[in-house]
Parts: C-alpha cells; structure tokens; sequence
C-alpha cells in the first residue's frame, strides 16, 4: 500500500463513518466497481481508531462532565441505595447509564445478524436496498418538529430502541449515524440529544468492534508505520469536520439531505448486481 492509498482510504473512512451515507456499504462498492481490496486489519483498525478519535476531540467537554460526576464520591454514596437511583443522581451519570442501556440491544442484535451480515457483505443488491432503506429514513425527518424531548427526559424505552438500530446497522448499506439519529427524532427527542446520544452511543461499540477485529490483526501482518499514521491522522481530521458538518446540518433540520445521495447510489448498487 502507497502513502496515497493510505490518505485515500482515511479521507472515505472519516468521511462515510459519519455522514449517514454506509461506510460499510461504501467499502462493497470500491471492492465491486474499482477491484478496491479490503485494507488489511491493522490498518482498518488504525483507521477506526482515527474516526474514535475525532468524536472523544468532539465531545471532549460531554465527556470530560460524564467523567467528573462518575467519579465523584457523592455520585455513590449510600449503601442501600439501588445502582440506578445513583447513576440518576446527576444528569450527566443518568446519561451514561442510558448509554449503557443502549449498547445491550446493540451487542445482542449485533451477535444475532452478524453471521448474516458477513456472508451479504459482498451483496450489492444488498448494500443497495439498505441504502435505499437509509435513504427514505433520512428523507421523513423532513416533518419532525424543532422542538422535542431534551437529554433529562432521554428514556430507558428511548436508549432501547436506538440501540436495536445500531445493532440493526452492521448490515452494510444502512448507516449507523443516519438510522439511530432519525429513530431518535422519531422518538420525539430534540435534534441536539438525538444526535448526542447516537455519537456517544458509537464509542462503545466502535471500542468492543475494535476489540473482536484486533484478534486477526497480527496474523494480518503490519503495514509500515507511517502508513498507519497517515490512515488514521487523515481519518480523524476528515471525520472531526464531517461530524461537525452532520451536527451543524441535523440542528438545522436538514438531515434529510443526504436522502437523494442514498437513493442513488442505491440504485447504482442495485444495478451492478444485475
């Protein structure tokens, strides 16, 4: 692999890990089309690790709060008090167990259709009609009001139901970001908690997906280091603007932008595999 290709690969890494476009669905297309080869797993890891790196710059301030209140004392104090009264002791630790809350869906969905996903990753028909899904997902956040249900009324229900569709999203084609932020808006939460809580949803299953991959990566071999530097610094500059643009844009109301794009390239996946 050349310094090119390296740079290449971390600017589509940080650009489709979080506009609502597939990365994965994405990555069938280049293998498809243009005979793309699929990076080896170090170097895929390194740039997952770049995008991680992008929403922890991003929220930084989210989580450096998260941090402070789940360290403090009087966070746990109280021997007979229940786990959840404590973690609802703060805004900020209620939102962390709701995280938490979330990932559980995400895991065992994830488990559930992952030997299907693995054996479809190929399928352009596939990548095609969950894009195509993704697409019309985006496209009715159209009629979703400006106001809605702030981070203090996010719900256990809530938190549930963003995670079954995060889990729902390791079938290439249907996008992480775009489905759990309009299932959030869907929901009835406002634009700024549903795209807070699906980014920050993301860090534990980016970190357990990382884990599971890292188990191939030595008998993969390993790229020369300044290719990996390169994949993962271009990935976590591309990807820190292109969350700020996805922030900026579903504020606004204006996720559905990305709608028209889905469906294309849907369509152009669908007709490749014909």
């Amino acid at each position: 692999m050349e310094l090119y290709h390296a740079a290449a690969l971390g600017v589509v890494q940080g650009l489709t890990e979080f506009l609502p476009v597939s990365s994965s669905g994405h990555l069938v297309l280049f293998q498809n089309l243009f005979g793309f080869r699929e990076p080896e797993i170090l170097f895929d890891i390194s740039l997952h690790i770049g995008t991680l790196l992008a929403i922890f710059v991003f929220f930084f301030k989210d989580l450096q709060r998260i941090s402070s209140a789940l360290f403090s004392s009087s966070t746990w104090s109280g021997k007979n008090t229940p786990l959840w009264e404590k973690l609802c002791r703060t805004p900020e630790t209620r939102f962390l167990g709701l995280i938490f809350v979330g990932t559980v869906p995400t895991v065992l969905i994830g488990l559930l259709i992952k030997p299907m996903a693995e054996k479809i990753f190929s399928s352009t028909l596939v990548v095609g009609s969950m894009l195509l899904v993704t697409g019309v997902l985006l496209w009715f956040t159209r009629a979703i009001k400006k106001t809605g249900r702030d981070e203090a009324r996010l719900t256990i229900w809530d938190a549930l139901r963003i995670g079954a569709v995060q889990g729902a999203a390791i079938l290439p084609g249907l996008s992480r970001s775009g489905t759990t932020i309009a299932v959030g808006l869907f929901a009835g939460l406002d634009r700024e908690t549903a795209a807070r809580y699906s980014f920050l949803l993301s860090i534990p299953a980016i970190v357990g997906a990382l884990v599971l991959e890292s188990s191939g990566a030595v008998a993969s071999g390993f790229p020369p280091a300044s290719i990996i530097l390169l994949g993962m610094s271009v990935a976590a500059v591309v990807g820190y603007a292109a969350l700020a643009i996805l922030i900026r844009l579903v504020k606004k109301g204006d996720l559905h932008v990305f709608a028209p794009y889905c469906w294309l390239l849907g369509l152009l996946s669908i007709a490749v595999s014909f």
